[in-house]
């Protein structure tokens, strides 16, 4: 201010904050949208094939008797799998969507079909990891219930397995709601 009372214009323009450009963010949401896609995709391989490799054959008393344990023995394992396979598929098939966002940040029609195909594989991604959790929990602590006993005492490394693919799995599941409320906010910056 003067000393009369008057505002210096450069007063007011120092007082304004730098408007970031749209442009700008868009393009900074682009790349993080591709960046989060490839991990959602390694997240989800990671769980398939963790899940698909899990198996644990233990001896009985007698030598031609041998339990064992896989992830085919439990139809909700193999839709987990399946379900990872297909998300992952999915993932990798929009990565080049996702990088002509970063070239071309004004595509709107083209978020809005990634918005409803990111919210579709979200789905279908938490029912199988749900499915699945609610199997490697019974194979923890079983169901007295149901007379569905623990199995995890006797198959440590099957068991260990199992829970650590269902990691992968449920961060893909996280990715896949960045990217959904990443998508919403570039598509309302337009």
């Amino acid at each position: 201010m003067k000393a009369g009372g008057a505002v210096d214009a450069t007063d007011k323009e120092a007082s304004k904050p730098i408007p970031i450009p749209k442009v700008r963010v868009s393009r900074v949401l682009s790349v993080l949208d591709f960046i989060l896609r490839v991990v959602a995709a390694l997240g989800t391989l990671a769980s398939a094939i963790a899940m698909g490799a899990s198996q644990e054959t233990l001896p009985f008393a007698a030598q031609f008797v041998r339990f064992r344990a896989r992830y085919k023995d439990l139809p909700t394992l193999m839709f987990f799998v399946i379900a990872n396979s297909i998300v992952c598929v999915y993932l990798v098939l929009s990565l080049p969507l996702s990088f002509v966002h970063i070239i071309w940040t004004a595509a709107k029609t083209s978020r809005i079909v990634l918005i409803i195909s990111d919210t579709v594989m979200m789905g279908l991604l938490t029912a199988g990891a749900s499915a699945a959790t609610a199997i490697v929990y019974l194979a923890y602590y079983g169901n007295s219930s149901t007379n569905w006993f623990a199995f995890c005492r006797q198959f440590n490394s099957f068991c260990g397995r199992i829970s650590g693919s269902l990691i992968g799995s449920f961060v893909a599941i996280t990715v896949l709601v960045l990217l959904i409320i990443m998508q919403s906010v570039a598509i309302s910056r337009r």
